[in-house]
């Protein structure tokens, strides 16, 4: 997919379809192209019932008044009410309306005031990435004949002012470069977890530093050196399955780093749920427990790219969690890298023990500034949030609030929830220093971050609970069915910005 910056007058852009907004406000303030046409395109909207609302969209046969053979005007809603979410939102709504012509080419004018809201530079790259990623489809797996059935955006054309191609071009290449991590990270979720193995995302790994230009470092840490190390919590969760874990560690450093942090992803390559085996229905999807890793990895790949001026270190354990005669059991105590130890009850509850050795690890080997995980830890937190927001906990107000801000600005949904410290009594066993499963039903999300909190210590630390959004059950505009690559844009945003 080619994208073209052009300060034409978008009646006179060459394409299948011509994609223009307007706002509930003054739904009819549209592009001038000439009066007779744009009378035909008030009347349409008339007829259709048409006021700009969000949602509301119409499609026109232009007759060869201007130079695209179709226009789509979709509503942007009201001008008080519009964000970059609904910004990314309506341009990848207008882009699935475009998909019924089946369209080689498309033009997409920018409203001005959109640039006036925000900035060209954020305006190009949301659109871009809204373009890119509401395209996407995996079809690896399809019969050629299926295949052509989808026929794919060639060339988008983005109609923007003269005097604002300059800042929208580097918006335009911060969005290709996000986008395509963020398809990296979807490919790999949606990839059989018969495919995507330890092995599998120990060698992805080895790739990025191949191809980095000596910019990224991989190392990949084997079980005997993981038994050296003392991770026995990791090293428990593992031992079930005959696929060998890897501990993946990666490591982008520029010449001038103004602080260190580590970005883990939760990397269980397929979840039964271990001897406390998942039903069937819950088990059909847990290929998607690597989401956390695959965000971290999609990360790197964009990071020799964008060149922040921070050091970031990656870590993954990942490893399957299966049912065996070599199996976790409940009642294992397990002893994890610091020192603490873990009573298990639940070996369903496998991603904070995989996480607490990495956390472990982050503080005693890497002394991070600060330390970010990205897991599909909970249930609970898709009860509590839906399947749209990730959970957010902190030890630290001035990060939370940061990636708050990051995630607000490129179009992902999060929300903070508490550290209630008097909930950590659920969690302490009378046999060991935690239990892996609280006790009673409620507060599941929580204390499962409070159980990460207890390896995250004092180190600034921040926990993404993105059970509900890492991975789509149906079609939205915005992504296709699977994995949605989500958390990546949030974390290069926030790396970008240190």
């Amino acid at each position: 997919m080619k994208f073209t910056l052009k300060p034409t007058d978008p009646g006179r852009i060459e394409a299948d379809v011509l994609l223009i907004f307007s706002w509930e406000d003054s739904p009819f303030e549209i592009p001038q192209f000439n009066v007779q046409f744009n009378n035909h395109i008030i009347e349409t909207a008339k007829r259709e019932n048409f006021e700009g609302k969000s949602g509301q969209s119409i499609t026109v046969s232009t007759q060869g008044v201007i130079s695209s053979y179709k226009l789509v005007l979709v509503g942007l809603g009201k001008k008080g009410d519009f964000n970059l979410f609904k910004l990314f939102k309506t341009v990848a709504e207008g882009v699935k309306i475009t998909r019924t012509v089946k369209p080689a080419k498309i033009a997409i004018h920018i409203p001005h005031d959109w640039m006036e809201k925000f900035t060209p530079e954020i305006v190009v790259q949301s659109m871009v990435e809204a373009v890119k990623l509401s395209s996407y489809q995996f079809l690896k797996y399809k019969s050629e004949e299926e295949k052509r059935k989808f026929r794919e955006i060639e060339d988008v054309i983005l109609s923007v002012k003269a005097g604002r191609i300059a800042s929208a071009q580097d918006g335009l290449e911060r969005g290709l470069i996000t986008s395509s991590a963020v398809i990296y990270a979807r490919d790999l979720v949606n990839e059989p977890a018969a495919v995507t193995t330890p092995t599998y995302l120990s060698q992805a790994a080895l790739d990025l530093a191949k191809h980095s230009q000596e910019c990224i470092k991989t190392k990949i840490l084997e079980k005997e050196e993981l038994e050296k190390l003392g991770m026995d919590a990791f090293l428990g969760v593992a031992k079930g399955s005959d696929e060998s874990p890897k501990f993946i560690h990666l490591s982008f450093k520029p010449k001038r780093a103004n602080k260190k942090i580590v970005i883990i992803g939760k990397g269980l390559t397929f979840d039964t749920g271990g001897l406390s085996l998942k039903s069937s229905e819950h088990m059909e999807t847990m290929k998607l427990d690597m989401a956390g890793a695959a965000t971290v990895l999609a990360v790197f790949a964009a990071l020799r790219q964008l060149k922040p001026e921070v050091e970031v270190v990656g870590l993954i354990a990942a490893c399957e969690n299966m049912p065996s005669g070599k199996a976790l059991k409940p009642g294992d105590i397990l002893r994890a890298m610091n020192g603490k130890t873990i009573e298990v009850l639940n070996t369903d509850a496998e991603g904070r023990l995989t996480l607490a050795d990495a956390l472990s690890f982050a503080n005693i080997k890497e002394k991070p500034d600060q330390i970010i995980d990205l897991a599909t830890l909970t249930g609970a937190c898709i009860v509590a949030l839906g399947e749209e927001i990730a959970g957010l906990w902190s030890n630290n107000d001035e990060l939370a609030e940061n990636i708050g801000k990051a995630a607000q600005g490129s179009a992902e949904k999060v929300w903070r929830m508490p550290l209630e410290e008097e909930y950590k009594e659920v969690i302490k066993s009378k046999i060991a220093d935690l239990k892996n499963s609280q006790s009673g039903r409620f507060g599941g999300a929580i204390n499962a971050a409070l159980f990460l909190a207890e390896f995250a210590a004092s180190t600034p630390w921040a926990h993404l609970d993105i059970a509900g959004p890492a991975y789509a059950e149906k079609e939205t505009a915005m992504t296709a069915y699977g994995g949605t690559g989500f958390g990546v844009r949030t974390i290069l945003s926030y790396l970008c910005s240190c």
